[in-house]
């Protein structure tokens, strides 16, 4: 009886030293494998099963994915290059394997029975398998989702969230590849932009100096602002609405409502208000034919008067009680 007791205390003990060397050869050889692309390591559904199979004395992070157009997942798609940049951080900076971490993905043309085996209906899905055997097992050994609610994360997110499940200890930085292409469009652009104002500023000053043209743009941005615009956006107005009797209504009633369609006419109004306003101040006394300045003062006071005179009637649309008026309207 005892000899047998002893006999079984060696088996186990013999059978616990050869499963480290197994786990140890099973990380050793992934990672091998890892470190020898620039990418992460592409599965399949056999080498899915054999990788995150316990034990396991490592861990495992593995992007489930669908990239054929065919699947129209376009989130998998824009998280891949990120997901591609955090595998070859993980090569650059952990080529002797020291955190112990497999970086995989498994595309769903590759992997169609383990996304029936896992009941997938969506991707892309990121799961981290802890380790299950060795001093940095995990009491629970199921998988760790990511949560892509937010929709595509950079690499640098997702290696904060590996990182933080990972064991205490030195982490491979993000390392992002110098993109030469938008170098050399953006040293181009910049170029042909210099190389453009050189030789087209002295006919450019000339324009900036132009007071005629700053008085014209404040014009507009001053009618742009007094008449309502950011009213409009604010409150997101209707553009016209209807009277209630089959027509339509141009003007809301109440100082706190408006259209769109009133902020354009207030603004034509207080338009044409201003150009008669200037060409009285400024051309018409600049005018040599008597007979033609006089038919102008006339001209342009009648326009002032009529618009000021439908202006009135404005303000009493929006406020019954208003008491001023001008006729004719």
């Amino acid at each position: 009886m005892r000899l047998s007791h002893t006999f079984i205390l060696g088996l186990l003990s013999s059978f616990c030293v050869a499963a480290k060397p197994r786990t140890d050869n099973k990380f050793e050889q992934y990672h091998t494998k890892f470190i020898s692309g620039s990418s992460p390591l592409k599965l399949d559904d056999t080498s899915y099963e054999k990788l995150t199979a316990a034990p396991r004395n490592y861990g495992v992070a593995v992007l489930l994915t669908a990239l054929e157009a065919r699947f129209g997942c376009q989130l998998c798609r824009d998280f891949q290059p990120e997901w591609d940049v955090l595998g070859n951080s993980w090569i650059r900076g952990d080529k002797k394997g020291q955190a112990r971490l497999i970086v995989g993905t498994l595309d769903f043309a590759d992997g169609k029975g383990t996304f029936q085996k896992l009941m997938l209906q969506t991707a892309p899905v990121l799961m981290f398998f802890p380790p299950t055997a060795g001093p940095e097992a995990k009491a629970d050994a199921q998988p760790i989702r990511y949560d892509f609610t937010m929709g595509s994360q950079s690499a640098e997110q997702v290696h904060d969230w590996i990182s933080r499940h990972l064991p205490a200890g030195p982490k491979p930085p993000i390392y992002r590849p110098l993109n030469y292409v938008r170098i050399a469009i953006i040293t181009t652009a910049v170029l042909g932009v210099l190389s453009f104002l050189s030789v087209a500023w002295p006919y450019i000053v000339p324009i900036i100096q132009n007071r005629n043209l700053w008085a014209a743009l404040s014009l507009i941005a001053i009618l742009l602002f007094t008449s309502g615009h950011m009213f409009n956006h604010i409150r997101k107005v209707p553009y016209i609405s209807g009277d209630g009797k089959g027509g339509i209504s141009y003007f809301a009633g109440g100082f706190s409502n408006q259209f769109g369609l009133e902020t354009q006419i207030v603004a034509a109004m207080y338009g044409t208000l201003a150009f008669a306003t200037i060409a009285l101040a400024l051309k018409v006394p600049r005018m040599v034919d008597p007979q033609k300045q006089q038919i102008a003062v006339f001209v342009w006071s009648a326009v002032i008067f009529g618009m000021y005179s439908f202006l009135l009637s404005v303000f009493r649309i929006k406020n019954g009680g208003y008491p001023f008026h001008l006729p004719p309207f």
